[in-house]
């Protein structure tokens, strides 16, 4: 049994079958499982429980995964920072974006073999267990990021974010105002093109930079990828 075994998911389908074929599923690969049949189940479940990861379903009747994922951000850590991992047959790259932006740290399309939605689960909860040595703190001109801690801050309050987000954040940290390949940061990622790194670097813009249009400290390298540039 690994690191990241034992953990509590919550995996919320409104089809009773495949939730509970999930939950069976992920019970026998080690972890704790709760169930939730639709959003407002998962919600008062997210409010009362600390879970490491959660599984939503896009199609949904009543509110949808992305709806979901979306408010789970607006929430105070540590409920907003819990992962996300969408499912859904719908195999658009744009919903796949439209997840991302949602704050969603995978996006698995059905039908798919119960190992991959497996190895994806440990992928995404080794990001958000990795705690690499760094220098310190960063400062990012009003913000300050704690790699250590995975938390970013601006004007003095904690700013919401996803573990995807720690995750590329952390890796440009490790080498400060170098420029990071954009395939090399998107390995392991929902969109190994390079997208949903995009995608990540597009939202850290808008809570770090002044103008997220001239970033200064999240610098696009053209030809190669990105830089960090603190202060």
């Amino acid at each position: 049994m690994n690191g990241v075994k034992g953990r509590h998911l919550l995996v919320v389908d409104d089809d009773d079958r495949i939730r509970e074929l999930l939950k069976a599923y992920l019970t026998r690969s080690g972890f704790r499982v709760t169930g939730a049949g639709g959003g407002a189940q998962a919600r008062k479940l997210l409010g009362a429980v600390d879970f490491d990861l959660a599984v939503f379903d896009v199609m949904m009747p009543g509110e949808d995964g992305f709806s979901l994922t979306g408010w789970l951000r607006e929430q105070k850590p540590p409920a907003g920072r819990t992962p996300v991992l969408m499912l859904t047959a719908r195999t658009e790259a744009g919903d796949r974006i439209e997840g991302l932006k949602a704050g969603a740290d995978d996006y698995l399309a059905k039908p798919f073999e119960p190992e991959e939605l497996l190895l994806r689960i440990e992928a995404i909860l080794r990001r958000a267990q990795d705690r690499p040595a760094t220098g310190g703190t960063l400062s990012l001109g009003r913000c300050r990021f704690d790699p250590d801690r995975g938390e970013l801050s601006c004007d003095g309050e904690v700013v919401r974010i996803t573990e995807a987000e720690v995750a590329l954040l952390r890796a440009l940290a490790r080498v400060p105002h170098e420029a990071v390949d954009r395939l090399e940061l998107a390995r392991g990622q929902v969109d190994p093109s390079g997208r949903a790194v995009d995608v990540q670097v597009t939202r850290l813009r808008r809570k770090i930079e002044n103008d997220p249009k001239a970033p200064r400290y999240l610098q696009t390298v053209r030809g190669i990828g990105y830089r960090l540039a603190p202060d």
